[in-house]
């Protein structure tokens, strides 16, 4: 999982009282998962990137630079 380097953005969401995770390099969806922490949503986002990559056999989208 250490060479998957693909943005993952966790919002706090008040209507679903938890944490969202989104993925904008896979943008079909808005958000894939969600956690209850930040936590734990960030664990789940690792979990579904790997299973969006490897397992889906989805093409590896170009990762976007950082607006950092």
């Amino acid at each position: 999982m250490g060479t998957l380097r693909h943005e993952m953005a966790i919002v706090w969401s008040e209507q679903d009282d938890c944490f969202l995770v989104h993925f904008p390099d896979f943008s079909e969806q808005t958000y894939r998962t969600h956690g209850s922490s930040y936590e734990e949503a960030a664990r789940n986002g690792q979990e579904v990137l790997q299973l969006l990559l490897e397992e889906d056999g989805l093409p590896l989208p170009e990762s976007k630079p950082s607006a950092a």
